[in-house]
């Protein structure tokens, strides 16, 4: 049986918000997802109805951006990705999730408010050349967005601290982060399991919502792929902030 026209009135904005973002329009949407969601069900159940939701938007991104990536920042991030997880699965009913929301929101808002801070303040502006690649931050960064995807999805700000400064091109920038999360959504799946929260009646659930999901993934893409680096970098930014904000709220 599917869920109540009540649900549908959350879920279905909810997986608009979140396609688009897997599409490449950044992370501050993805976030908005599971807390609409759990304004019908409960929080364990809304991350549990968005995961396989998730994978398939992440089908049809990897569609979209096939012919682009960027290995060398796939391969220094995915094993401290992978480490998060883990940690997720082990700690998932043990640690207080508002505080690990507080401290990473807390972080990104200040990694974007420096950003717009060195462009708008007064006197001359110089260029910030592109980060060069540095592992230890790379597995710390990807190990606590492997972490904080786990417990609510909401890996893209810690990942976005560490990948923006790097200035790839856009194309490139967008395909490596649709690998990286497709990845890190296909391994979630076995602890998701394991803990039982993927029922017949949550997977019900999230098969009546695919067709919304396909849909704003592909419009997502398509928006993207029209932009200027101009635009897409600070557009990128401001998704960051907002979605710092909101890790913030959630914590506090």
């Amino acid at each position: 049986m599917l869920p109540d026209p009540l649900f549908y009135a959350a879920a279905i904005p909810a997986v608009m918000l979140v396609g688009l973002t897997k599409g490449g329009m950044g992370g501050a949407l993805a976030l908005l997802g599971v807390p609409i969601l759990t304004l019908v069900v409960d929080p364990v159940t809304a991350a549990a109805v968005m995961l396989p939701i998730l994978i398939v938007m992440d089908g049809v991104a990897l569609w979209s951006w096939r012919h682009h990536n960027h290995w060398p920042t796939m391969k220094i991030m995915l094993p401290g990705a992978m480490i998060g997880i883990l940690l997720g699965w082990l700690t998932f009913s043990m640690v207080p999730y508002s505080l690990t929301k507080l401290l990473v929101g807390l972080a990104t808002v200040s990694f974007a408010g420096k950003y717009f801070f060195d462009r708008l303040r007064p006197g001359p502006k110089e260029e910030t050349p592109p980060a060069p690649q540095k592992p230890v931050k790379a597995t710390i960064w990807s190990l606590v967005s492997g972490y904080t995807s786990f417990i609510s999805h909401s890996g893209g700000p810690p990942f976005q601290i560490y990948t923006l400064p790097l200035k790839l091109d856009v194309k490139s920038y967008t395909g490596m982060s649709v690998r990286f999360f497709a990845i890190v959504n296909v391994v979630k799946l076995l602890p998701y399991y394991a803990l039982g929260e993927l029922r017949i009646s949550n997977l019900i659930a999230s098969a009546s919502l695919l067709p919304v999901a396909i849909i704003a993934t592909f419009l997502g893409a398509q928006v993207v792929k029209r932009m200027k680096m101009e635009v897409f970098y600070p557009f990128m930014y401001i998704m960051a902030f907002l979605a710092g904000l909101k890790l913030v709220v959630d914590g506090l």
